[in-house]
């Protein structure tokens, strides 16, 4: 399973790919739409890319409620660590 670091470094590469822009440091306060100027489609895309690197699946739910990258590279760490363990059950 990617490290809190790695994640956060993926998530930088993707949010570059996505905006265009170079994003410096990405700490956990960061605010993901003020700070980042994300809009809906921004988002949309980075989960979808965040669920396709990952082979996780984000629900809808589980992301209206995030509002800093903390909490997003949080819910990643979780997913992560459920479906590692779904995998060695099976």
């Amino acid at each position: 399973m990617d490290d809190r670091d790695t994640i956060r470094r993926t998530l930088v590469d993707f949010l570059q790919a996505e905006t265009g822009e170079t994003v410096a440091d990405l700490e956990d306060a960061t605010k993901l739409r003020e700070e980042l100027g994300l809009d809906s489609v921004d988002v949309v895309s980075i989960v979808m890319q965040v669920e396709r690197h990952y082979r996780i699946r984000l629900a809808h739910q589980e992301l209206e409620g995030l509002v800093n990258a903390g909490e997003f590279i949080d819910l990643i760490q979780k997913k992560l660590a459920t479906s590692e363990a779904e995998r060695t059950a099976a």
